[in-house]
């Protein structure tokens, strides 16, 4: 009962929700915005409709941002490509050159049109929202005018549409190797869970076999956050192998390579271990216990009746000046009882001079807001596909002035939305690929985990007292307790007394219908603890270590300050108004309007992290290592992006990373030719192809640096290239097609 009432509430959001952005994209594509940004908005439009997966989704805003900025660069002699004419690892991509027109600006937007066009029909033509998404991005080439039936990839001839068809083309070849599986649909394909599944129906979580690795969870039907049902029972870890990607600015020197059960994961910007416990209690850290509590004791803000009320305005909020780096910083920089951070807000508006006007709502509404609006965006286009929502609102503030690092002359909008998503979607990649590295080869737990299999051990904290377990969790008076024979908790003859109890947030059982019914907050039975979720979704299905929201919102912050030349919204105000029990998903609220307000972009971001903490899905060891991680991304990806735009890149191949060769093209259609190279030109080789069942069917020797082979004889499929070299034997994979 309660889930049909969930699935439906989501689907009338998404119906609700498609009907606002059919409208703002029809607004767009009137208005004056340039066609880079009328192509942004489909891409959004495709990923709110598409499986909610935060690193494909990354990947899809990069690559087709990286497409749209090739098809403008080519047309300018002082910026380089990205991919035309580079190599990536393995991959190299051709490209002759083209003769600049008359009419540059006309040809720029048909080659982003094409490419952008064909990556998106390609990238989502196995989504759920497939036939939506590829009749908008129909009806806007219609608009654009331009023929869909226009094919040809021979960018020699002068066409525009050629040349963003041959990009589309050379980008999805790319994609198909590049560490993601796409061929494979995106599947793992060596990760396995160490936990068996928790059932969060079932009370506590007794099945459990390491309290410090990532547990799955057992849904009847999960519903991703995008609203998509996905009848599959257990739930499986997303792209933990995802280090492995192709990323854009980050460099061998930040990756550490690990090995597990034959498996290397590949770990950029590692943040070492995180706080962990010991099954016995011997050498366990206080920093998990005191973590996981710290989330249960903040789902007993989210109660709009209890009186407590919050200036939520830049005035009070954010303003954080340093990250804690040891246990007594963590515990100062978080207000564990009362919520909130060590922000000291802004005295005055820097733009207007003049203070903050103060904003006075119930904490319970502001927690609950917070936890619903960070969770995927506010329309479901995922953590990385948010901040490119935020980089279009800031993008049309008539207070923001369109100079590079507010500096020099005023942009045209198209030079500036193509600049500012190849950027954002480089930044927001390697964010993908650190994040989700670490994820995987660290396998936090997350707190419906740790929470309920702490609370069946007993408390920690009273070595002489009842229910003691050194790996339980502590007690805090008024928040975290024991049930005892007289609390209305005991149950029938008493069979609950000792146990663990908690001050939160009740749960989705407490739900009826979600349009008129908030759970509220009162003493629960710590085995029934739920994260501020809906009972089909509960918890995101991966890792919890590092934060991917702290990472990606730290990351986009440092961005938009370098690109703006400003670390403050336009105008000193960034915000967003969720209307009085129109915004919740799986509960009535906020019980007034809220308005969420920020100063900075960097305020934004570190709302974003206190978000999950009251969502119930990360501790604060999750957080802190993702900000200052983000930070790194932001800056390091910023700088990087900037060479590009000043014609300092000339090849991205990397010498130190493996393979040392290269297979192009790869795919190949059958019954063509493809070509070996090797990087050392000095150097012979042998090449030996195996086909899926590992028997030889070639071996071919080169005393060049490079050798072409035929097809011919070889059936469509996937195939092994092993190459001799110098430095030893190395493998490759070739597609035929």
């Amino acid at each position: 009962m309660i889930l049909n009432y969930f699935e439906g509430t989501m689907r009338l959001r998404n119906i609700l929700g498609t009907l606002v952005l059919i409208l703002a994209i029809i607004q767009v594509s009137i208005g004056q915005h340039s066609v880079a940004r009328k192509w942004n908005e489909v891409l959004l439009e495709g990923i709110r409709n598409d499986f909610a997966r935060p690193t494909i989704h990354a990947r899809n805003l990069f690559q087709i941002s990286a497409a749209m900025y090739d098809a403008w660069a080519v047309y300018d002699n002082s910026s380089a490509t990205w991919l035309l004419g580079k190599w990536h690892r393995e991959y190299y991509c051709p490209f002759e050159g083209i003769t600049i027109p008359s009419d540059v600006q006309a040809a720029r937007e048909e080659a982003i049109s094409f490419a952008a066009y064909r990556m998106i029909m390609h990238r989502f033509n196995e989504s759920p929202g497939r036939q939506y998404i590829q009749g908008l991005a129909n009806d806007l080439m219609d608009e654009l005018g331009y023929e869909i039936s226009s094919e040809s990839t021979d960018y020699s001839v002068g066409f525009p549409a050629a040349l963003g068809n041959y990009i589309a083309q050379s980008m999805i070849e790319f994609g198909l190797q590049d560490g993601s599986n796409e061929e494979g649909s995106y599947k793992n394909l060596f990760y396995e869970p160490v936990n068996p599944p928790l059932t969060p129906t079932d009370d506590g979580n007794p099945f459990i076999i390491n309290d410090n690795r990532w547990q799955p969870l057992f849904i009847e039907t999960f519903i991703d956050q995008s609203g998509n049902p996905i009848p599959m029972g257990l739930i499986d870890f997303l792209s933990p192998e995802w280090g492995h990607v192709i990323p854009f600015s980050l460099k061998p020197v930040d990756v550490t390579i690990y090995e597990k059960d034959s498996t290397e994961y590949w770990v950029y910007h590692d943040p070492g271990v995180p706080p962990y416990i010991e099954a016995s209690g011997e050498g366990m850290t206080s920093e998990y216990q005191w973590g996981f509590a710290l989330v249960s004791q903040w789902s007993s803000h989210l109660d709009p009746t209890d009186g407590v009320m919050w200036d939520i305005s830049p005035a009070s909020i954010g303003n954080v000046q340093n990250f804690p780096s040891t246990i007594e910083g963590y515990r100062n920089f978080y207000d564990a009882l009362e919520g909130g951070d060590t922000g000291m807000g802004h005295d005055l508006n820097p733009h207007t001079g003049k203070p903050y006007e103060p904003q006075i709502v119930p904490r319970g509404d502001y927690g609950r807001v917070l936890a619903e609006f960070w969770a995927d965006g506010p329309d479901s286009e995922t953590p990385p596909g948010h901040w490119f929502t935020i980089i279009n609102w800031v993008n049309d503030r008539p207070e923001l002035e369109k100079k590079f690092r507010g500096e020099g002359d005023i942009l045209d909008d198209l030079e500036w939305d193509i600049k500012a998503y190849f950027i954002l979607g480089g930044t927001m990649h390697d964010v993908a690929i650190t994040a989700w590295g670490i994820k995987g080869w660290y396998d936090y737990i997350r707190p419906i985990s740790a929470i309920r299999a702490m609370a069946d051990r007993g408390q920690s904290s009273n070595p002489d007292g009842p229910n003691y377990a050194p790996d339980g969790i502590p007690l805090t008076e008024g928040y975290i307790e024991l049930v005892t024979e007289s609390d209305p908790l005991a149950g029938e003859g008493g069979k609950n007394t000792g146990k663990i109890k908690l001050l939160a947030w009740k749960g989705p059982e407490y739900i009826d219908d979600p349009t008129t019914d908030y759970a509220g907050v009162d003493w629960i039975l710590a085995e029934r603890w739920w994260p501020y979720q809906r009972p089909s979704f509960v918890t995101p299905p991966f890792a919890g270590y590092i934060s991917g929201h702290s990472t990606f919102s730290r990351a986009a912050a440092e961005v938009l300050t370098l690109l703006t030349g400003d670390e403050y919204f336009p105008g000193g105000m960034g915000e967003f108004i969720a209307r009085k029990n129109q915004f919740l998903v799986f509960e009535e609220g906020p019980s007034m309007d809220i308005t969420l307000q920020w100063a900075t972009y960097q305020d934004a971001s570190d709302q974003c992290s206190l978000s999950r903490i009251w969502g119930g899905i990360h501790p604060p060891a999750d957080d802190i290592p993702g900000r200052i991680i983000g930070a790194k991304i932001g800056k390091s990806a910023f700088v990087y992006a900037e060479k590009y735009f000043l014609g300092l890149i000339t090849d991205v191949y990397d010498y130190t990373t493996e393979p040392q060769w290269t297979v192009y093209p790869n795919p190949v259609q059958a019954g063509n030719d493809f070509t070996v190279i090797s990087h050392f030109p000095s150097q012979s080789f042998s090449v030996e192809i195996f086909n899926a069942q590992g028997k030889r069917i070639r071996q071919l020797q080169s005393t060049q640096a490079q050798i072409t082979i035929s097809t011919s004889g070889l059936i469509p499929g996937i195939y092994l290239i092993r190459q001799k070299l110098f430095d030893g034997i190395h493998t490759n994979k070739l597609i035929v097609l």
